[in-house]
């Protein structure tokens, strides 16, 4: 299977962009300013601990309401073959100081100096264009691995929030510092491929494999070990994109304490590959996404035994994760020729798991394998408008644990609010 992820990593690394090169994108002359947000109300059947009880997550009642993100953009075009991009991202109501339970650190309070959240820089990058097929870009991007972190503003998927096994295993919303050559060709192709920093492998852990390893901890980001990623998109008719995205990078020299390392790689080989169809009123998206983690018992041992006061959990982490899913829904009120807006009945599939494959004598429960079917409504008031509900119902480990069962309320947008 390494050999096999090697293989598409090496014939992908071309990928993901924006429906045009910035040469070409007229739809500004000289500013933008937008942005995107979200407003999501949860209540849940279950205790926010799946690891303290043999049985799983215990039954509960419960409700939370929050601001997962609201992101403001700007972008400046020095020239039409100069531009400047930029997003900054809120997190959770930005940052503050918080208290926060660590289920996976032996039940820990822990101090976080977020409250919760966060506030970051999520892309600021120059990019020269030399024309349509081909352009130069500088800065810290987006790390277009996977659907969900190539197209991840909340028009884009159904569910109230973004699909788990994106989010569990890989960073998301993913974004590095590097160079990036991207570029698209009239037949329907785009493509990507970038040179960025890497992961920190003391943050992989079994619940989030490696989704933790972004080096957001301390102020100066180790790029001993750059990492290598890219994505390729092809159309190749109206409403139809395939996509393939491919990472690796030898995570161990990018550790806080590389020589305790010294003697691994910690290798991190990602391929992804998705399809979605997006008509007058049918929408359907299916993604799939396998990692491996060289040395990943050596690893844990390393951080168990030499990170004590680490701020990262130093817990088992697999050897391989995966992801996969699927969604579609349908417009209904396209029955009804009056009506401009939309409403979709949606369902939604899911499978992840943090432990698919693991290395040594590990115990490993299976809780870390979800599924998750979620129906719901999404109503596009606009098209970069949306209201959405859903209600996901997890099953995990098979059914060896207690469900999880979710129900969700949602408002997204997305778009550009001022244009010069």
């Amino acid at each position: 299977m390494k050999k096999f992820l090697y293989f598409i990593v090496y014939s992908f690394l071309c990928w993901n962009i924006r429906a045009q090169t910035p040469a070409q994108d007229s739809t500004f002359q000289k500013i933008r300013f937008g942005g995107y947000g979200e407003m999501l109300y949860q209540r849940m059947d279950y205790g926010p601990n799946r690891y303290k009880d043999l049985a799983g997550s215990p039954p509960d009642k419960r409700a939370n309401i929050s601001l997962p993100r609201f992101i403001v953009a700007f972008d400046y075009k020095f020239r039409n073959d100069i531009i400047l991009g930029t997003e900054i991202e809120f997190e959770y109501g930005g940052t503050g100081a918080a208290i926060e339970m660590e289920y996976d650190e032996s039940h820990e309070y822990e101090m976080e100096v977020e409250k919760g959240g966060e506030v970051a820089l999520e892309q600021f990058h120059l990019t020269k264009s030399f024309g349509r097929a081909f352009n130069v870009r500088v800065g810290h991007m987006i790390v277009p691995i996977g659907l969900t972190n190539a197209h991840h503003e909340p028009i884009f998927y159904f569910g109230t929030t973004r699909p788990e096994g994106d989010m569990t295993i890989l960073p998301c919303t993913w974004h590095e510092t590097g160079i990036a050559f991207l570029g698209a060709f009239k037949f329907g192709l785009q493509y990507e491929v970038m040179v960025v920093n890497g992961l920190d492998p003391n943050a992989f852990s079994r619940t989030n494999w490696i989704g933790s390893g972004r080096q957001k901890v301390f102020e100066q980001v180790v790029m001993t070990s750059p990492a290598f990623a890219g994505r390729l998109e092809y159309t190749p008719m109206q409403h139809l994109r395939f996509g393939a995205s491919g990472y690796f990078n030898r995570s161990a020299k990018n550790s806080i304490r590389p020589q305790a390392m010294s003697q691994v790689k910690g290798d991190v080989v990602v391929a992804s590959a998705d399809a979605q169809y997006r008509g007058a009123n049918l929408t359907a998206r299916a993604n799939i996404i396998y990692g491996t983690l060289s040395d990943s018992e050596e690893i844990y041992q390393i951080n168990r035994k030499s990170f004590v006061k680490s701020p990262f959990a130093s817990t088992p982490v697999g050897a391989a994760a995966m992801a996969y899913g699927a969604e579609a829904g349908y417009n209904v009120l396209s029955f009804f020729s009056a009506v401009h807006s939309k409403l979709l009945p949606f369902v939604r599939y899911e499978y992840y798991n943090t432990f698919q494959e693991k290395e040594g004598d590990t115990n490993v429960e299976p809780r870390y394998q979800c599924d998750v079917l979620s129906i719901g409504l999404n109503y596009y008031l606009l098209p970069n408008l949306v209201v959405k509900a859903d209600y996901a119902m997890r099953r995990v480990g098979g059914g060896k644990y207690n469900n999880e069962n979710t129900f969700g309320v949602s408002v997204g947008y997305t778009g550009w609010f001022f244009k010069k």
